[in-house]
């Protein structure tokens, strides 16, 4: 589930909401359609301060997913916060957020077909959060036809589907924070208290934008 998003905002909206203070993301051009793999946008800690960066999509899978196999594409979304393997990454060094404008679900159709439904906190898309996870230099194999890369990695965190995306994707969505509260929470606070926001948006707080479309329309120049 959610595995295409759009982030059209300009880094220093970013940095505002997020009160970052550094940033390694130069210019950072519109990314009307993030797909597994793709470098993308986070804000992290860090001991010098809350940096803006890039990151690949998809932490390390865990041993049993890899069995058999040669490589490792990564799980781009979390749910099982208690699992062993994800609770080692939960401490403030590797929590991260996720900036985005709308994030998308396949949409059964009366046909057969499942275009992706996109979702957005309003029809001009304003900035938002998923909360995240980050991995940084992680070595593995994430395309046999590259080799062993060392990354900077990233997924973010699932919980209940709300009213508005269960009506498409009732199993699951991904965690929003709307608020510069919710992100200091998630950002900074003990792990018992920042994983009270793995939750569903309250009803209403979403809006389906559109139905087929591959991406986010032409965002316009940031500001």
């Amino acid at each position: 589930m959610c595995n295409l998003y759009s982030q059209t905002k300009g880094p220093q909206a970013i940095r505002d909401f997020v009160d970052a203070t550094i940033s390694s993301v130069g210019n950072m051009p519109p990314q009307p359609g993030i797909f597994p793999d793709f470098m993308a946008p986070i804000v992290r800690n860090t001991p010098e301060g809350r940096e803006l960066t890039m990151a690949r999509w998809g932490l390390p899978s865990p041993a049993f997913a890899l069995e058999g196999k040669k490589s490792d594409p990564g799980v781009t979304n979390v749910r099982n916060t208690k699992s062993p393997h994800w609770r080692r990454w939960l401490g403030v060094e590797n929590r991260c957020v996720v900036p985005f404008t709308s994030f998308s679900e396949p949409a059964p159709q009366p046909d057969g077909t499942r275009p992706p439904g996109w979702f957005a906190l309003g029809e001009e898309r304003p900035l938002a959060f998923f909360a995240g996870i980050h991995v940084p230099r992680w070595k593995s194999v994430r395309k046999v036809k590259e080799g062993e890369t060392t990354n900077d990695l990233f997924a973010f965190l699932t919980t209940d589907a709300n009213k508005e995306v269960a009506i498409i994707h009732p199993k699951a969505m991904p965690v929003v924070l709307t608020t510069k509260a919710e992100v200091k929470t998630w950002l900074t606070a003990p792990a018992t208290e920042a994983l009270q926001l793995q939750r569903p948006l309250p009803d209403g707080f979403l809006k389906i934008v559109a139905i087929g479309e591959k991406q986010d329309p032409p965002p316009a120049p940031f500001e």
